[in-house]
């Protein structure tokens, strides 16, 4: 390299002045000197020819001197380098083009990447991940093609939902009425879809769009407007990316569909009024429907529970009529059988209790002296009124409970019977002692 330097050093001031006067190199390697020739400037054939010469000497070449092998006749001008000399400058030459056209074939290949080599313009195979090589250009080249990538586009707008794309957003509905659909595709390419993405198609991302539109519209075509607009965006943006994945795999495009979210669905902006007030209708429909339902599920458990309570109440009456009713009959049997074994005891007994159970429920009493015709009246209401009036004027502002009602009974007096023969037939006592 210090030679190389010293034989091509364009700092020399003998460059393009001539060799007049120059002193041959003393040995084959360096260049001969040259004396200064003034400050005018270089010759550029001079040039020219000073660096043939120097490049000779760099090939073993002697000029108008000695050599080893012997003297030469003296030579006019630059002496040429022998054959031999010259097919190792140019063998050196060719190998290091040829070495450098071989290492242009490197290339390295990123994680998440694939390399697609052509071979004269057509495919030959694709390079994984790493340092690889290839036949290098023209006859062989490489493309890089990202896998990883998630590629996204959107439909109906731009950026955000108020700049809107109409031709792409407008679609007709089954029912014939008009939707603004807006939605958004994201796809990624296959693990081995890279030839056919680069290939296969003249414009893969392009051929994706029109899928998505194409396919979109399909779906929505078959679909009404409510199904479209409320509950339906699911199942419309699943069967969107199941038919756009079926038709990019038909035309090879090499391209896996990840997701189809729709952003927006509305009606036109012309109709957009009615239509709220329609969907607010509907809205009050639904929800007076839901308290309908809320009222029926509140009364129609009530009203059963009120029917198994009566129908628990009447089964209880029943029951208690029937034991009543049977008891009766046993209790009316054992008197009978009482009664059957001694009359006038039992007749008398019943006698006793009749008056006791009509005497407890009177609120007058008239009694019956004896030997006399006046009759004494005991107003046992009217005293029971009196007494609780005078309790309401001791305390005023209190509330007396009612004092329990004890009416005693009179003496009874036996039951009217038969004068004798001598007394008149219409008399009638109440001295129970003559019997």
């Amino acid at each position: 390299m210090r030679l190389l330097s010293k034989i091509f050093n364009l700092n020399e001031p003998g460059w393009g002045r001539g060799s007049n006067g120059s002193e041959p190199p003393k040995n084959g390697n360096e260049p001969p000197k040259r004396p200064a020739q003034g400050n005018g400037p270089p010759d550029l054939d001079q040039v020219w020819r000073d660096f043939n010469q120097r490049l000779g000497s760099f090939f073993g070449r002697n000029q108008g001197g000695g050599h080893n092998n012997g003297p030469r006749p003296p030579q006019q001008g630059m002496g040429g380098p022998t054959p031999r000399q010259s097919r190792i400058g140019l063998g050196v030459i060719v190998g290091a083009a040829v070495a450098l056209w071989l290492g242009s074939g490197f290339f390295i290949v990123q994680e998440g990447q694939v390399a697609v080599v052509t071979q004269f313009g057509r495919y030959k195979s694709t390079a994984q991940a790493g340092f690889q090589w290839r036949i290098p250009y023209p006859i062989q080249s490489n493309e890089i093609v990202n896998l990883s990538q998630l590629r996204t586009f959107e439909v109906g707008f731009r950026g955000n939902a108020r700049n809107r794309v109409l031709p792409e957003a407008l679609m007709l509905t089954d029912d014939e009425n008009i939707v603004d659909v807006q939605f958004v595709v994201q796809y990624r390419l296959k693990a081995d879809g890279a030839p056919e993405y680069l290939f296969k198609t003249k414009d893969p991302d392009e051929s994706v769009r029109q899928a998505a539109q194409a396919s979109m519209r399909e779906v929505v075509g078959t679909r009404k407007m409510d199904f479209v607009l409320y509950e339906g965006r699911t199942a419309v943006a699943v069967d969107v990316q199941k038919l756009m994945q079926q038709i990019l795999d038909r035309y090879q495009t090499g391209v896996q569909v990840s997701s189809v979210a729709i952003q927006n669905v509305q009606p036109p902006e012309q109709v957009q009024a009615a239509f709220d007030d329609a969907v607010k209708a509907g809205q009050d429909r639904e929800r007076q429907v839901n308290e309908g339902q809320a009222y029926r599920n509140q009364i129609v458990p009530m009203a059963g529970g009120q029917a198994s309570r009566m129908l628990e109440q009447a089964e209880g009456y029943r029951a208690k009529i029937v034991g009543n009713a049977v008891g009766d009959v046993a209790r009316f049997g054992s008197v009978l059988t009482e009664y059957r074994k001694s009359p006038l005891v039992i007749r008398e007994r019943m006698y006793l209790e009749t008056m006791q159970q009509m005497y407890a429920s009177a609120s007058k009493v008239l009694v019956d002296t004896k030997g006399s015709n006046n009759m004494l009246y005991l107003p046992l209401d009217k005293i029971m009124q009196q007494t609780a009036q005078d309790a309401a004027k001791v305390a005023p502002g209190t509330v007396t409970p009612p004092q329990p009602v004890i009416n005693t009974p009179a003496p009874l007096s036996p039951p009217a019977r038969p004068a004798a023969a001598s007394g008149s037939a219409n008399t009638l006592t109440r001295d129970r002692g003559s019997r």
